[in-house]
C-alpha cells in the first residue's frame, strides 16, 4: 500500500469557535486516535487533495510538529452544500495489528461475454479488507477472463493471501449483462 505524507500542527484550543476560525484560514481540524493516542491538530485544506479526491487508498504518515505517526484516514466530514472538508479523523496504526480499510477493485482480462455482445457492469468499486498494513494490497484484482454472458464474478470467487475480504461472499463484483442487441441476435438465430 502506498504512503502519503501529511504535515500538521497541534491545536492549542478545541471547540466549535476554534474549528470555525481554522476553516476560515484554509485549515482542516483533525483528530488522531488509537493505541492510547489522542492528538488534536490541523492540516491545510489543499494538502488533502491527493488523499481524499482519488479512488486509491493510502497509508498516511502524519508529521505533527516533528512527531511521526503511521495512520489511515478513518473518516472525512464534508459541508453538505459546498463540499468543503470540515473535519478529518485519522486512526493510528500499530505494527503487526490488523486494520480494516476499503481498497479499490481492479478488473483484469477480457470477458468473452463482452466479445459476444454483452455489457460489463462493475457492481463493486471498493471492497472492505482486513489485514496488517504491510500485507494490504493497493487494489483487489479480479479476473474477468472467464466471464460469459449472464454470469457474475462474486466475492467468494476471489482468492487472497495475507488479508481477508469482509464483504458478503454472495455479492457480485462484476456481471456480464445481455444487451438488447444480444437478445435480438439470439432470437433471430433461433428462427
Amino acid at each position: 500500500m502506498k504512503t502519503i505524507l501529511l504535515k500538521g500542527s497541534k491545536r492549542t484550543e478545541s471547540g466549535t469557535k476554534n474549528s470555525k476560525a481554522l476553516r476560515n484560514e484554509g485549515k482542516v481540524p483533525c483528530v488522531l486516535y488509537g493505541a492510547n493516542t489522542l492528538e488534536h491538530f490541523y492540516i491545510y485544506t489543499a494538502d488533502f487533495k491527493n488523499l481524499v479526491y482519488t479512488p486509491n487508498t493510502y497509508k498516511v504518515r502524519l508529521d505533527i510538529d516533528g512527531e511521526i505517526f503511521e495512520s489511515i484516514l478513518q473518516e472525512v466530514q464534508f459541508h453538505p452544500v459546498s463540499d468543503i472538508i470540515l473535519h478529518a479523523d485519522f486512526f493510528k496504526v500499530e505494527p503487526n495489528k490488523a486494520v480494516t480499510v476499503k481498497v479499490p477493485v481492479t478488473l483484469t482480462g477480457n470477458a468473452p461475454g463482452v466479445r459476444a455482445g454483452g455489457k460489463l457492469l462493475q457492481k463493486i468499486n471498493k471492497m472492505t479488507v482486513k489485514g496488517t498494513l504491510e500485507n494490504l494490497p493497493e487494489s483487489v484484482e479480479v479476473s474477468i477472463s472467464s466471464l460469459e454472458l449472464g454470469q457474475s464474478v462474486k466475492v467468494k470467487d476471489i482468492q487472497v493471501v495475507n488479508f481477508e475480504i469482509l464483504d458478503n461472499a454472495d455479492n457480485a463484483i462484476a456481471t456480464c449483462k445481455m444487451t438488447r442487441a444480444a437478445i435480438a441476435a439470439a432470437a433471430a438465430d433461433k428462427k
